[in-house]
C-alpha cells in the first residue's frame, strides 16, 4: 500500500513514535481499522477539508498492510467520500491526537523498557 504524508504528519509520527515512520503509520492504520472492526465509529474526515487540496506530500512509503485492513480502509474512504490517501493521513493525525490526549508516548515506553540480559559468553 503506497502512502504519502505531509511534513506535519511525518513530524508528528517521528516526535511521538520515533524515527521509524513507516512503523508508526502502520500502527495508526491498524488502530483506525481496529475501531472500524470493533464497530466503533471512526473519527470522520473533517468536512471543512473536503474541498481543499491535500497538503504537499513530504514522504511516500510502501507499506506492508494485510489485504483485509487495506480493503477496510478503502471501504471507509469510499463511505466518507475521500481518497484513500487522505483517509490514511487523517488516520495518522487522529492516532497522534489520541496518544496525546491519553498522555501516552510509546517512544518513551520503548526506551524505558528494561533490556533483556545477554547470555554469558563461554
Amino acid at each position: 500500500m503506497r502512502v504519502s504524508l505531509s511534513k506535519f504528519a511525518c513530524d508528528g509520527i517521528e516526535a511521538q513514535l520515533g524515527a521509524d515512520a513507516p512503523t508508526g503509520v502502520r500502527m495508526a492504520l491498524f488502530h483506525y481499522a481496529g475501531k472500524l472492526t470493533a464497530g466503533r465509529r471512526a473519527t470522520p474526515f473533517p468536512s471543512f477539508l473536503t474541498d481543499r487540496s491535500p497538503a504537499e506530500p513530504a514522504r511516500t512509503f510502501d507499506l506492508m498492510v494485510d489485504p483485509a485492513t487495506e480493503e477496510l480502509l478503502k471501504e471507509e474512504a469510499a463511505k466518507q467520500k475521500v481518497e484513500l490517501e487522505r483517509l490514511v493521513s487523517h488516520a495518522v493525525l487522529v492516532y497522534l491526537a489520541e496518544l496525546e490526549f491519553l498522555g501516552a508516548n510509546p517512544q518513551e515506553q520503548r526506551s524505558a523498557a528494561p533490556s533483556r540480559p545477554r547470555a554469558a559468553r563461554p
